[in-house]
């Protein structure tokens, strides 16, 4: 099987490229601009070091992370990502199950193709939903009552859309609201048969968790211009204090990037929050994530969940993010890009690559537990870090 084949996580991304049309790829791979954000948030990792230690026993190996009071069998987890059966028919709910069935979260996108009642009868108690609050706010408090409903645990609150950006990919490939398609676009879609049969199949994927706050009987079209009518430029703090009255449970704000903005979604009782640039498709001149991240945990670090998402490519990524604060780390492409190339398999594949490169970093650098990562295992700065009390 050629699943087999794949060793890394950048195979399974170039067998996802085999299969998508271009128009689809694009969208899965680009970022805003200059797309300069894309290898920011790679390279950002690229610049630690992991000082390994050695003469520590490593023969049991555990990398189950408690977050929110539920124990994962590893410490990432799946990020939303939009749009998903556009690459491949019931892409979300085949995440879900993955992520079920390994013991890590799934967060369904709140532009996601499944709804929230079906991730809350596959996967309740891994589930969580990622929300855009729309213009009208009963839409948005619909949404969360229906969460609250299907018992998911956890809401994400994204705050960095207040306006579209500028994805040059999607423009020069007719991937807007309406679509323009070129026939170059067309043609090229053509040398795809496998995707192309499936989406003659199934149509244009619906954004159901819309659908019935949308036009009667509304096309998948129908609905996605509405969901494009209801963006909601005006999100401000405010929204945040009703979403916190409003939701009873695990409430998280993803794509904080300043401390200042940190400590406001402390004292607001925000339980968690997920430092994000939404993978480098707004603005393309912000920092990584992972270069904010050791001023968030400075800031609110002991006063609620710090996750990560951005850039995450390797296990060992994930190791340093948490070594850096956070309690969690994200990952939207690269599962995406399983369940693109062979359905739920592949992001089964995609989610093993990474349980298993997290399992050798840590052999390597002496770490039995997840739960002893710190900043003594990063490589020092200055001479005189090197005096510091190292934990063993």
């Amino acid at each position: 099987m050629q699943l087999d084949r794949a060793i890394n996580l950048d195979d399974l991304r170039r067998m996802a490229k085999r299969r998508l049309p271009k128009i689809a790829y694009d969208f899965i791979e680009g970022g805003a601009d200059d797309e300069e954000g894309l290898e920011r948030a790679t390279d950002a990792f690229r610049k630690w070091r992991i000082v390994p230690r050695f003469l520590v026993d490593v023969t049991n190996r555990q990398q189950k992370t408690t977050l929110f009071g539920r124990e994962y069998d590893s410490p990432f987890g799946i990020a939303p990502t939009g749009i998903a059966g556009l690459f491949r028919p019931g892409a979300d709910m085949m995440l879900a199950e993955a992520a079920r069935d390994a013991n890590i979260p799934f967060i369904m996108s709140g532009t996601g193709t499944g709804s929230i009642e079906e991730l809350g009868r596959l996967a309740p108690e891994h589930g969580w939903y990622q929300i855009y609050l729309a213009k009208d706010w009963k839409i948005s408090q619909g949404m969360v009552e229906r969460a609250r409903d299907a018992g998911l645990s956890t809401l994400v609150l994204t705050v960095d859309v207040p306006c579209g950006s500028n994805r040059e990919r999607n423009v020069r490939n007719g991937f807007s609201r309406p679509l323009k398609m070129s026939l170059r676009t067309r043609l090229e879609a053509l040398l795809h048969p496998g995707w192309m049969r499936e989406y003659f199949r199934t149509g244009t994927p619906m954004f159901h968790n819309w659908a019935p706050y949308g036009p009667i009987g509304g096309t998948a079209d129908e609905v996605a211009d509405f969901v494009v009518a209801q963006s909601y430029p005006a999100l401000t703090w405010g929204e945040v204090e009703k979403l916190r009255r409003l939701w009873p449970r695990n409430l998280v704000l993803k794509g904080i990037m300043h401390p200042d903005d940190a400590r406001r979604a402390a004292e607001l009782g925000v339980d968690g929050i997920m430092v994000s640039n939404h993978g480098a498709r707004q603005l393309d001149r912000s920092p990584a994530p992972l270069e904010v991240l050791p001023a968030i945990d400075e800031a609110v670090g002991d006063r609620m969940t710090l996750m990560l998402d951005g850039g995450v490519r390797r296990g060992s990524d994930a190791l340093i993010a948490q070594c850096l604060g956070a309690k969690f780390v994200f990952m939207g492409r690269s599962t995406l890009y399983g369940v693109a190339a062979a359905g739920k398999p592949g992001a089964e594949k995609a989610i093993a690559i990474m349980r298993r490169e997290i399992d050798l970093a840590m052999a390597q650098m002496g770490c039995p537990s997840i739960d002893r990562l710190g900043p003594d295992f990063l490589m020092w700065d200055r001479p005189e870090d090197r005096l510091r009390n190292r934990r063993v």
